[in-house]
């Protein structure tokens, strides 16, 4: 195991600027769809029944489609603007469903900028073929102050099923 920790840097409101964009990318494995579904408590059989999901439209398991949401979520806490911002709004349509196995990347992009540290950004969510699996867009409240924070390291959780 390495010595040195994962650090991350914000972008501040006065470094940000129109046009400029950012990527997030999470690939959905079970573990991550089962704790998502314990989490949420969104236990819809589609997610967590293979049976169940075969007779659907979609004809096996699919994603939360607020799994896709949260990645979203993730990129504008960790990557632009980063730590110190605050998530104040989204609008997001959901164009197709994620399966399992599908990497998912978040692209995000800096619309325009507004009063009191409001950023607006375009949030686009693509899987591994490009395939388009949400659209929307964000407000954020970017942070005033750099930081440089080092990146939290989450407990090892073991499910059984």
């Amino acid at each position: 195991m390495s010595d040195t920790l994962d650090i991350m840097e914000n972008i501040t409101y006065d470094e940000l600027q129109e046009g400029d964009s950012a990527t997030y990318e999470r690939t959905l494995t079970e573990d991550v769809l089962v704790l998502f579904a314990a989490v949420s408590g969104d236990v819809n059989p589609v997610h967590l029944d293979p049976e169940y999901a075969a007779g659907t439209e979609y004809r096996e398991r699919i994603a939360h489609g607020m799994w896709s949401g949260s990645l979203v979520s993730a990129a504008l806490a960790t990557v632009m603007p980063g730590p110190g911002s605050i998530y104040r709004e989204q609008n997001l349509t959901f164009k197709q469903a994620a399966r399992l196995g599908d990497t998912l990347t978040v692209n995000l992009k800096v619309i325009r900028k507004a009063r009191m540290n409001l950023v607006f950004l375009s949030c686009d969510v693509r899987n591994q073929n490009g395939e388009q699996i949400a659209i929307g867009e964000a407000k954020v409240i970017a942070p005033a102050k750099k930081l440089s924070v080092p990146k939290p390291r989450l407990p090892r959780i073991i499910i059984e099923y």
